[in-house]
Formats: C-alpha cells, structure tokens, sequence
C-alpha cells in the first residue's frame, strides 16, 4: 500500500481542481476563494469573489483566469489584478452554474444544477452552455442530469462529462464552431456518483 501525506487541510468545500503552470488550482465554494496549491505543500490565495462560490476554472489563451460565479451565474476574468464579467448566463442557465473546462481556443463548456438541490427541489435535466472568449454563450447540450466534472481528451476533439445524478460519463464530439455533436455513454457507473 503506497503512503499517502496530507498536504492541506483545513479547506470548507474544494472544487473544480485544474493543473496549470505546475500548480494546483481550485475553488474554495464556501470560502469564496480560489486557491493554488505547489507540490511543497504552499497554499496562495489568487482572488476572493465578493458574497459568491467560485466553481469551475479554466484560462483564456491570454493567460487570464475564468471563474465560474455559481450563484450569479456568471463567468468572471481575472487578469490577476481585476475581476470582470465575462458572460452573464442567468437567461440560459437553468439554475446555479458549477463546474466548467475551457479548451485551447477559449471556449468554456459550462454545467449547472438544473434544479434547487440543496432545498428538495424536483430533479430536472438541463443543458450545457459554451462560453466563447468574447463572452458569446449559447446552449450546445439539452437534456444531461447534473452536467459536473468535465474534461477534455488530450487532442482536443472530445468532451467528457460526468452526469452525476445518472451515474454516467457522457461524451460529446467537439465540432470546429464549439458545437457538441455525437453524444454517447463514455461509461456507466452503477452505484457511483460521478464529479
């Protein structure tokens, strides 16, 4: 059995983890911070949203962060000194926005609850919305149950989503305009509870 170290703890509710610049970043939703964490175990706050959980991150081909506002359910830009608004989503998002991956052009593929989870709401499916880097959004996936935890393959072509409240990962083709096309099981998760 290998050994394992806690490196940090301490944290309300981590989420949206991302790899970038050989650092870890992620979201503290109740502490409405993002965090990076180094491989040493140094913790640096980069930016607190003002009464908002951060969610999921990405990065725009110029270097700037993108933050997924949940409850405004917006998308912010940090250059890492000002945080604007890139895309208010409040008039296609179904509920609150969560997490969120933007691929190497810029655009960001970004979930929501569909539904008040936290107050016995009644499920309801919901859709996906791609966030150009102009702030352009448009809904480019119907019907997923609880969009959460997506990736991108490596080559860039494939979309990867986990539908956590079907126990599945969906997976998606990624056409040339952004568009999602081609859906398909990636895999069926009995039992589990996919993020």
């Amino acid at each position: 059995m290998a050994d394992t170290k806690i490196i940090l703890d301490g944290l309300c509710f981590a989420e949206g983890p991302r790899w970038h610049d050989n650092k870890l970043y992620f979201s503290d939703m109740h502490a409405d911070t993002v965090y990076a964490l180094e491989s040493s175990g140094k913790l640096s706050a980069i930016v607190k949203l003002d009464n908002d959980q951060p969610s999921g991150l990405g990065w725009l081909p110029d270097g700037r962060l993108l933050i997924v506002s949940m409850t405004e359910r917006k998308v912010l830009a940090y250059d890492g000194s000002t945080l604007k608004e890139l895309a208010n989503l409040s008039g296609l998002a179904s509920y609150h926005c969560n997490d969120m991956v933007t691929d190497s052009r810029g655009r960001s593929y970004v979930g929501n609850f569909g539904f008040n989870l936290h107050k016995g709401s009644t499920f309801k499916k919901t859709e996906m919305i791609m966030v150009e880097s102009n702030g352009n959004s448009r809904i480019v996936a119907e019907e997923l149950a609880f969009p959460n935890g997506t990736v991108i393959t490596p080559d860039g072509h494939t979309l990867i989503v986990a539908e956590t409240m079907a126990e599945r990962l969906t997976a998606f083709d990624i056409e040339s305009d952004g568009s999602l096309t081609h859906r398909r099981l990636w895999a069926k998760l009995d039992g589990a509870i996919p993020d």
